[in-house]
Formats: structure tokens, C-alpha cells, sequence
């Protein structure tokens, strides 16, 4: 029997009960369409981090206090990050080209009858090249207003919904209270989304470093330290560079462990894509279940199907069909069932996740590789479900087929 009869006469038979195929290769449509959706949504959080990481930087270096174990309990490092930290990097490292030093705290911010607490962050004049921000509207202060000390202020798009502003063209000019300092509006900064182990970006105020370090936060100490390397390239060594300066500025020597930690960006991004990648692995093995669910269906459903078409199965068998004839028989109608019930579903997965991420926001990716591995994993569970019902027909006898009522 040619293989195209084969699937003629599977086609044929399954036709015979519409219904009962149908709600058969329901568990095949929910589970395929699940591994898909699924799988899309871990790949649309990874495709994120990679772009959020991008946004960042991929030569960006953080630098902060590490926190010292005493007793096995973290506590706050003696030693704290300085300006004198800063300038020896900018005289004595040769694979960083800028460097930019920080401080932030919460504090109490006022405009007009609105007030919030936020993150305000004093930050040098190069902020923008090294952070990787764009302004919206305005304009970001200079090195002569921060050595002058200048009470200006540079919003992230997120203070505006905070202090209910009414759009960031109106706000600039206007005048802010921070720790009831009254500071200037020259600017609003583009969105810029969540930066992993980088803060939260959008909703921060950033004020000229020397005027939050002498006005606001009354503190010498840094809370970062963010250096870019020269290229890609050269990260891992500027990050070795940096670490042999600021071990020697802190006199640390021999085996003891580093005051301070050097991140990169390709830290953050390693972390979170192994997060993602699990994300992604549980949910595509929590879909899977519906495959197997629905391939159990099947066999079930082809064991009932041999039992009543027995007296046929006794017919073919006296008219000269083989075992190999019958077995193909029933197993091409198992893959027929789940290669269909495939088709379906991986239509109604990828519109799920185009519609998870027009009504819900979230990030989908749609790949051909969870396509076909969906696809391909339900013509496995097919032939898998399928052989043991086939076997059952092919081993009937066909005298004791032809007896049974």
C-alpha cells in the first residue's frame, strides 16, 4: 500500500467521527500552542536584557563599596569609595577613556502642592556620554555649573507623572524642591526603561555632583563609580586595571579580599539571561505537560477506535493485507491527528503571543525553532502513542477479527 493511500484512507477514517478527532487533538492544539506562547514570552524577556544591556553600554564598568562579612552577616564596608578614588583613575589609568563619579540618595522632592520621595542623583557633567541617556527636551548642565555649584536639575521622564507636571516641554524653567532646596528645571530626559543591576533610571533627578555633594548630601563618600573602558575588547583588562589602582590607593595587599567590586554590564547580562533561559526552560516544560496530556488522549482514543473497527481490521486482514499494512494503518492515523492538531496550534501560540504583547505589553519572539521543535515534539508523540494501538490492530487475528461483534 503506497504511503499516500495510507494517509488517504487515515484522512478518510477520521473524517467517519469529525467530532471525536477533533475534541482528540484538542490536547495537542492546547499543548503545542502552549510551548509555543510560552517559549516566546522567555525569549521576548531575554531579547530585553540583550537590549537592555545594549542601552547601557556593553563597555561600562560600576564600581561601589562591597559589603564585608562579619560572622557570616553582611555589614556596611568601612572603607567608602572617595573622589580621591576618581582622580587617581583619571591620572594613572590608560584603558578607561571617562570616567564618571556619583552620588544618590532618597530624599523629599516638592513642586508646587505635589511632593514625592525619588532618588536624586549627583552626577558629573559627562553623565549622558557615559550613562548612555538622551535628553527629551532642555538641555543637561555643564562642568562650569557644577564646580560653580548651581542649583539645576535634569528630570527623568518618571518625575513628571510623580509630581503630576503637566508635560515635560512646561516644566522646564520651572522650579523643584529638593530637601527643600529650590532647584531649576533645565531638562527632561528620554525614557530609558529598567537597566538591571544599573538602579531604576526613569524616575531619578540628576543634579550637578558638587552642588548634591555640598547642598543635598553633606557626604564625601561615592556611591558609584562608573568607568568605560577604551573598547570591547579591552573590558576585561580595564576591570584587572582598575582593581590593581584601587587596591593599591586602599592598601590592600596579598591574599585580602578587594573593599570595593568592579560590575561590567556583561555581568548583569550573563545573570539575567540565565535567569531568563531557566524562565523560559520551566515554562516550556510546564506547556509540555498538555503534549503528553494530549498524546494519552490519543492512545486512548486509537485503542477505542481499534476495538470497534475490529470485524474491519478482520476483513483487510482475510482480503490479503499484511500486520506491516494494518500497523501503518493506525499509526499514520495517530500522526495524522497530532499533525494537524500541530498546525493548529502553532497557528493559535503565535497569535496568543502577538496578542500578549499588544494588549498586555509584554515581550514576545516567536522563533522557528520553537515552531518546529513543537511542531516535531507532537508527530513524536504521535508515532509514540500511536504504535501501540497499531501493534494491537496488526497482531488481531483474523478469523477470531471476523467472529467479534
Amino acid at each position: 500500500m503506497l504511503v499516500s493511500e495510507i494517509f488517504r484512507v487515515a484522512v478518510d477514517s477520521l473524517r467517519v467521527n469529525k467530532m471525536r478527532s477533533l475534541l482528540t487533538m484538542l490536547g495537542i492544539v492546547i499543548g503545542v500552542a502552549a510551548v509555543i506562547a510560552m517559549v516566546a514570552l522567555g525569549n521576548g524577556a531575554q531579547q530585553a536584557v540583550n537590549e537592555r544591556v545594549q542601552a547601557l553600554g556593553t563597555t561600562l564598568l560600576q564600581v561601589d563599596a562591597a559589603r564585608v562579612q562579619n560572622g557570616g552577616v553582611a555589614i556596611a564596608n568601612p572603607v567608602r569609595m572617595t573622589e580621591s578614588d576618581a582622580n587617581l583613575l583619571r591620572e594613572r589609568a590608560t584603558l578607561l577613556s571617562d570616567i564618571e563619579p556619583q552620588q544618590d540618595r532618597n530624599v523629599q522632592v516638592t513642586y508646587l502642592n505635589q511632593n514625592t520621595n525619588t532618588q536624586v542623583t549627583g552626577a558629573a557633567a559627562n553623565f549622558l556620554g557615559v550613562r548612555r541617556y538622551e535628553l527629551d527636551v532642555g538641555r543637561f548642565f555643564t562642568e562650569t555649573e557644577d564646580r560653580a555649584r548651581k542649583k539645576v536639575a535634569v528630570l527623568g521622564s518618571d518625575v513628571i507623572d510623580l509630581l503630576k507636571m503637566s508635560s515635560a516641554d512646561a516644566v522646564v524653567g520651572q522650579h523643584i524642591r529638593i530637601t527643600g532646596v529650590q532647584f531649576e528645571i533645565i531638562g527632561v530626559l528620554k525614557r530609558k526603561g529598567l537597566n538591571g543591576g544599573f538602579g531604576e533610571p526613569d524616575s531619578q533627578i540628576i543634579i550637578p555632583f558638587e552642588t548634591g555633594r555640598f547642598r543635598i548630601f553633606g557626604s564625601p563618600y561615592l556611591n558609584d563609580l562608573f568607568l568605560v573602558a577604551a573598547s570591547e575588547d579591552q573590558v576585561d583588562e580595564a576591570m584587572v586595571e582598575a582593581e590593581q589602582l584601587l587596591r593599591r590607593a586602599h592598601k590592600i595587599s596579598g591574599s585580602r579580599p578587594d573593599d570595593f567590586r568592579i560590575r561590567s554590564s556583561e555581568d548583569f547580562l550573563a545573570i539575567l539571561n540565565e535567569t531568563s533561559q531557566t524562565f523560559s526552560l520551566l515554562l516550556g516544560g510546564i506547556a509540555s505537560v498538555s503534549l503528553l496530556v494530549g498524546g494519552i488522549g490519543i492512545m486512548n482514543i486509537m485503542l477505542v477506535s481499534v476495538t470497534e473497527r475490529t470485524k474491519e481490521i478482520g476483513i483487510r486482514k482475510s482480503l490479503g493485507a499484511t500486520r506491516w499494512n494494518i500497523l501503518l494503518q493506525f499509526l499514520a492515523e495517530a500522526v495524522t491527528l497530532c499533525i494537524v492538531g500541530g498546525l493548529i496550534g502553532a497557528a493559535v501560540g503565535m497569535a496568543s503571543a502577538v496578542l500578549f504583547h499588544r494588549v498586555w505589553g509584554w515581550s514576545t519572539l516567536v522563533g522557528v525553532n520553537s515552531i518546529l521543535l513543537a511542531f516535531g515534539f507532537s508527530a513524536a508523540i504521535g508515532v509514540l502513542f500511536g504504535v501501540w494501538p497499531a501493534r494491537r490492530a496488526a497482531v488481531l487475528d483474523p478469523i477470531e477479527a471476523l467472529r467479534y461483534e
